[in-house]
């Protein structure tokens, strides 16, 4: 099927040729992306566009760390959350009731101009949380690529008293610029170029969602491709449900090792993806313990406590596993 590619199309190419910054060279490739007719027969070159505008964030980003301007953050703790929206929707804030920092926080837009980073305490581990600017804030997208690429959940807050639903499509949309696609909505061959990533969104303002519209109106939007919850960072309403619910989107687990004789120490767990085995975490404890375990054995998801189980033994969050090597 052939392109049939519109003239604005080949005038956005030109400013492409024409460009010399990697913030320019971006806003052509996106405006090509924008303009071509979306059928089979533009599904290659899409995806090379994505392409491009991935390697030209990315190699601004490398650039930027090598000039010590770099926004790169690494990860720590269970995980990394990234929340990401519109302007004025209380991300900042958020931050500041989960964690125990203090983030400039205002009642006017843009607040935020680089990342703030946080880490959330759940149970026995902690989370690194970071707001990130405004995603319509197109000066921060070079390096904010690198960031939202990366992070293990992206979570999207929206204002439910000011059409959360457009709120939500018009970041969905920003992201899919940076060539980023909720994870249920991957469908194969088509997504080349693109970084699928597990998605969340935030009803933030939920005391002033009286009638519940708001939160309703995106459950019905979304609710078969990203979950949702309601909450309110101003007067602290549902912040421990969103706790749990963040720490189940990260579709991680709790692994608690122990010496053979020795009691048990809960306060530091390994950490490792939903339907890891006991193989998995032999070496997330030390790489050689991999190759010389013998044996495991498990208390939690064994048919009972103190049970002898083979290393393909799928582990269950918040087992104790006693190691014999």
């Amino acid at each position: 099927m052939p392109a049939n590619l519109p003239p604005q199309y080949f005038e956005a190419e030109k400013r492409l040729r024409n460009a010399s910054t990697p913030e320019e060279k971006v806003q052509a490739l996106e405006a090509m992306l924008a303009i071509m007719p979306k059928h089979k027969g533009t599904d290659h070159l899409q995806a090379d566009l994505r392409r491009k505008i991935a390697k030209i964030t990315e190699e601004a980003e490398r650039k930027s760390a090598t000039s010590r301007k770099s926004f790169y953050i690494p990860k720590e703790g269970a995980g990394q959350v990234a929340l990401v929206g519109p302007p004025n929707t209380g991300k900042s804030l958020l931050l500041a009731s989960l964690t125990n920092v203090e983030p400039e926080v205002a009642d006017y837009a843009f607040t935020t101009k680089s990342p703030n980073v946080g880490m959330m305490p759940f149970e026995n581990i902690q989370v690194q949380i970071i707001d990130m600017p405004a995603v319509n804030l197109y000066e921060s997208r070079v390096w904010s690529n690198s960031i939202l690429r990366n992070a293990d959940l992206l979570a999207i807050v929206v204002d439910l008293t000011d059409k959360p639903v457009a709120q939500a499509h018009m970041v969905l949309k920003e992201l899919e610029k940076m060539a980023i696609i909720p994870e249920k909505e991957s469908s194969g061959e088509a997504d080349i170029g693109l970084r699928t990533r597990k998605m969340f969104i935030i009803g933030n303002m939920g005391d002033l969602d009286f009638d519940g519209e708001g939160i309703k109106s995106i459950l019905l939007k979304y609710k078969d491709l990203i979950d949702s919850i309601k909450v309110s960072a101003e007067s602290k309403e549902n912040l421990e449900e969103l706790k749990r619910q963040l720490f189940s989107h990260l579709h991680i687990i709790r692994v608690h090792t122990k010496s053979p004789g020795a009691k048990v120490d809960l306060t530091d767990p390994v950490i490792l993806r939903k339907g890891a085995t006991v193989k998995e975490a032999a070496e997330a404890v030390h790489k050689d313990f991999k190759a010389r375990l013998r044996y495991a054995v498990v208390w939690g998801s064994a048919k009972f406590d103190g049970q002898r189980v083979a290393q393909e033994h799928v582990l269950r969050d918040n087992d104790i596993i006693e190691l014999h090597i």
